[in-house]
């Protein structure tokens, strides 16, 4: 799934073949895409409409809209947009919505496993929205240590568990919770309200570090994330545990084991980051 670095390179390359552009025809294709609003009925309120700019929340992008309208897009698993300009690319059986733009362009949304999803709204409909779903932004101001120790106090759930809570801090998916875990040295199992200040303060700047690099890099391609341009990251090759079982581990030499916390493939050195209890 892509998380926060994925979505901002997105919204990154979206943001200039959006901005100032009108939405000349919206042809929603899946209608799964909007439910429980029926297709027809989003595609007319965004036809003609103008876009302000692109804005990303978590692992949200935000398209804000003329009138104070918001279309909200959740790429889920294997959602992207591919852009293309002049004439309409060939068929595409993965293709759930079809934007033209006013300046000859066309954006198509594809989404393989179709869980993605689009919402229309308002400005006070969003910040509700948003408001109950996402913790603070951890590359913003409001992602301190204390904020961080705040918000994991008295929860016995797995660090990895609160951390893959999008209320606890918005944006991190399995990939970066196991790369910042393993930068900071704390196991995933490690009780979350249990962990020292000073665990909580190498936490928070593993989790930045982990997600600036992820975006230098344009996030990871593992299998379909893609910028819409079409280009690949290059995260993956940053990796330090993610996905490499049995690898020695590059801080200490220890083969890279494999577990399951929260239910998700979970990947740390034995020796770095020491079990609870241990």
């Amino acid at each position: 799934m892509p998380e926060l670095p994925e979505v901002e390179t997105v919204r990154a390359r979206l943001e200039p073949l959006l901005a100032g552009r009108r939405l000349e025809r919206v042809a929603i294709l899946d209608p799964r895409l909007t439910r429980p609003e029926p297709p027809d009925a989003v595609s007319a309120r965004l036809e003609g409409r103008r876009v302000d700019g692109v804005r990303r929340r978590g692992k949200y992008l935000v398209i804000d809209l003329e009138g104070d309208g918001h279309l909200l897009v959740h790429l889920r698993m294997t959602g992207s947009f591919r852009h293309t300009a002049g004439s309409a690319p060939g068929a595409d059986g993965h293709a759930r919505a079809v934007v033209e733009l006013d300046d000859g362009g066309r954006l198509v949304y594809r989404d393989v496993r179709r869980f993605g999803t689009w919402s229309l709204l308002e400005r006070g409909e969003l910040d509700a929205y948003l408001g109950v779903r996402l913790g603070p932004e951890p590359l913003g101001p409001g992602f301190t240590a204390a904020a961080l120790r705040s918000a994991l106090a008295g929860r016995r759930a797995p660090v990895k568990a609160a951390l893959l809570d999008q209320r606890t801090v918005a944006g991190i998916g399995n990939i970066y919770a196991d790369e910042a875990l393993w930068l900071a040295r704390l196991h995933p199992l490690a009780a979350a309200g249990e962990l020292g200040p000073g665990d909580v303060a190498r936490l928070a700047r593993a989790i930045r570090r982990v997600l600036r690099t992820g975006i230098d890099r344009h996030g990871a391609t593992l299998r379909d994330y893609r910028a819409p341009d079409g280009a690949s990251g290059s995260m993956q090759e940053e990796f330090r545990v993610y996905g490499r079982g049995g690898a020695p581990c590059p801080r200490c030499g220890t083969p890279i084991a494999k577990a399951r916390v929260a239910g998700r493939g979970t990947w740390l050195c034995p020796t770095c980051q020491v079990a609870p209890g241990a």
